[in-house]
């Protein structure tokens, strides 16, 4: 059985929850965030607190309500105070810079510069020309861009150049001896 589905989530004044039948919607100051239900779970809302129970007990139907009850506690963490992750650049001439709201523009060395443009949902943020902070109230999607990003220039093994996370530690080799 899952140990993570059988604590019950405490959910703050300012957000609501709304549960239809196998969808829930949780709305905060930040924002609005829906999931789609897996059918093996049941979710109670009573006094601002939310259970969960497996529909069968059995060992995937408690999975089950184990991961729908961290999505859903991520749900709540971002209507309520959001999440972020800051990314670096190491390297000479690597620089970040943003078009508008909606477009990173990314000189990392290639004979041309990238244009990544962000989806609905996040936002970015530039701390100096090479550290960008990227929120929003999705976790998984603030995660998916921040390695969408990363992935044009993964830390080199060599010399550690590329996009890196914040305190991300790149072990670097030694170069080859004659």
């Amino acid at each position: 059985m899952s140990r993570i589905a059988k604590r019950s989530i405490i959910v703050p004044d300012n957000v609501i929850v709304k549960i239809d039948k196998k969808k829930i919607i949780v709305k905060g100051e930040k924002g609005r965030l829906k999931r789609i239900l897996h059918r093996l779970v049941e979710i109670f809302y009573k006094n601002n607190i939310l259970s969960f129970k497996s529909r069968i007990s059995s060992k995937k139907g408690w999975m089950h309500a184990g991961t729908t009850r961290s999505l859903v506690n991520s749900m709540i963490i971002g209507v309520t105070s959001g999440f972020f992750k800051q990314l670096n650049l190491v390297g000479v001439g690597y620089r970040f810079s943003l078009e508008g709201q909606k477009k990173i523009v990314m000189s990392l060395g290639y004979s041309h510069n990238i244009v990544y443009i962000l989806p609905l949902g996040v936002s970015a943020q530039l701390k100096s020309q090479t550290e960008i902070i990227v929120h929003g109230i999705d976790k998984q999607l603030v995660g998916q861009v921040s390695a969408n990003l990363r992935s044009y220039r993964k830390p080199d093994a060599y010399k550690g150049k590329g996009i890196r996370y914040l305190n991300e530690f790149v072990k670097t080799k030694e170069a080859k001896k004659k």
